[in-house]
């Protein structure tokens, strides 16, 4: 028998793709959590919102770690909340139909904002 998890009552997933999307679930929790404590300490303890305007984002974004740093965060967050999504669509949508409807939507629009995402932080040059 499968065990529970401590949340919902459901059984905690023991291998395939569910197991993988409870994995990354707990990982990129995590790591979020350290990725935005960062953030909120660079961009308003550590610097004034006065000083925070493009030409910092320039300046900033001129050194590809804070880039990485930023499509980091950014791509968690995305990936993190889409799964959160998909298990809230899975969980509520009884009908086949619609929830492959919906996820179909969803996982579009998941691309989309990843590649729009992508290109800005990584792409993106002041001038261009």
């Amino acid at each position: 028998m499968a065990e529970l998890s401590a949340a919902g009552g459901h059984p905690r997933p023991t291998s395939g793709v569910e197991l993988y999307a409870w994995l990354f679930m707990r990982v990129s929790g995590v790591a979020l959590l350290f990725l935005v404590l960062g953030h909120l300490a660079i961009m308003h303890l550590i610097h004034n919102v006065d000083e925070i305007d493009f030409s910092f984002v320039v300046a900033r974004f001129e050194n590809p770690l804070w880039r990485m740093y930023d499509w980091f965060l950014l791509m968690l967050a995305l990936v993190h909340g889409m799964n959160g999504l998909r298990v809230v669509v899975d969980d509520y949508l009884q009908r086949s139909g619609w929830r492959i409807l919906i996820l179909v939507g969803l996982y579009a629009l998941t691309l989309v904002c990843f590649t729009a995402g992508t290109y800005v932080v990584l792409a993106w040059h002041p001038g261009s």
